[in-house]
């Protein structure tokens, strides 16, 4: 039986404008075979459901993607079946996923005949107040990385020049013209949109495990001041045109910019680092980003730089605490349900579904 790697990401990001969401890039409606939406409040099975599926998926020796919750990572959102062209997707707030062709390719699965509706009224009060606070918490949290991402913003308009630009496109075709081949009479490849990295309760996380597992050959983005951008863009549209699907990977703290990029049919990848990011093991090759920049106008900015990274690396951990907090006090929401939920029928349906997908 073949045994794949463990591909995760995620599909959401706390992100400085509040959570942003990629779940339009889960799978492509017109050419999925099926899309089960669980609809269901907390702690009402959904992950063990997903997570019982994507054991089912293992045990016949089939791929699975995992997508994990950027509020826990050590909770699932969604798991794609690459080979039954299906997924399964959390469907609730703040990742609502709405059907593009409904009974046709996606479905409800309603999680919610799991609760025992008439005991959780023992416990309503403090449900209620439960889910006050953890709203609160996200806020505060929200408010923490937009500061941040305002003072990374700042220095990173001070090195971003024309030249800088200018010197990272070229460097973008030598690597293009070194590792991408050129390809005739072939269509543009496929782009998939992917988080890589997450700010979590557990800090800021990055699921380098997930390149590595597919690409043998790592370039390092040695990058402290969020400007990789500049080059992945060029090296994404280069391996595109050469008709390689490629997954292109923002940055949280920035979605509509570019932190990583993957070619697994090329078994490469371009990995951003520095802060608290640090690939593991030994690069392929190793880009420093600040050999291409101004040299003067970096030794006169170093200052401001540090201080700007000092304050945002505060500002992130403090997000952290509030993330913290706000998973806390899901864990007690979800303490409060759990009695009322039924997983004998949670693992029923989790049966039925595999059933269904896999013809069990």
């Amino acid at each position: 039986m073949t045994s794949y790697p463990d591909i995760q990401y995620f599909l959401g990001a706390n992100a400085p404008g509040g959570f942003y969401s990629l779940y339009s890039q889960l799978m492509d409606p017109a050419s999925a075979h099926r899309i089960y939406i669980l609809k269901g409040g907390p702690g009402c099975g959904k992950s063990t459901l997903m997570r019982r599926v994507a054991a089912m998926a293992r045990e016949v020796g089939q791929p699975t993607e995992l997508i994990l919750c950027s509020g826990d990572p050590d909770s699932l959102d969604a798991v794609i079946l690459p080979d039954q062209k299906t997924a399964i997707v959390d469907g609730t707030s703040p990742h609502v996923v709405e059907p593009k062709y409904p009974g046709l390719v996606e479905q409800y699965v309603n999680m919610g005949r799991c609760y025992d509706s008439r005991g959780l009224q023992a416990v309503r009060e403090g449900i209620l107040s439960s889910m006050t606070g953890y709203k609160d918490c996200y806020q505060s949290a929200y408010r923490c990385l937009r500061a941040a991402a305002e003072i990374t913003e700042d220095a990173r308009a001070i090195l971003h020049t024309p030249q800088l630009e200018e010197k990272l496109a070229k460097r973008a075709q030598g690597i293009l013209s070194r590792e991408v081949p050129r390809r005739r009479d072939t269509p543009p490849g496929q782009v998939k949109q992917r988080f890589l990295g997450a700010v979590t309760h557990k800090g800021v996380l990055c699921l380098y495990s997930t390149a590595l597992a597919q690409c043998s050959r790592v370039y390092e983005v040695a990058d402290h001041t969020s400007l990789s951008h500049l080059l992945l863009t060029h090296l994404l549209t280069g391996a595109v045109e050469q008709g390689f699907d490629t997954v292109a990977c923002p940055d949280p703290m920035a979605p509509d910019r570019l932190a990583h990029l993957l070619i697994p049919e090329l078994g490469l990848a371009f990995l951003s680092s520095g802060g608290t990011r640090a690939i593991p093991g030994k690069a392929y090759r190793r880009i420093r980003l600040s050999a291409s920049m101004d040299k003067d106008l970096l030794r006169r900015s170093r200052g401001r730089l540090r201080f700007a990274e000092k304050v945002s690396s505060a500002l992130v951990e403090e997000a952290v605490v509030s993330l913290t907090q706000a998973k806390a006090m899901h864990d007690e929401l979800e303490a409060l349900y759990n009695p009322y939920v039924d997983f004998q029928q949670v693992e029923q349906m989790a049966l039925a579904i595999g059933e269904e997908i896999f013809g069990a």
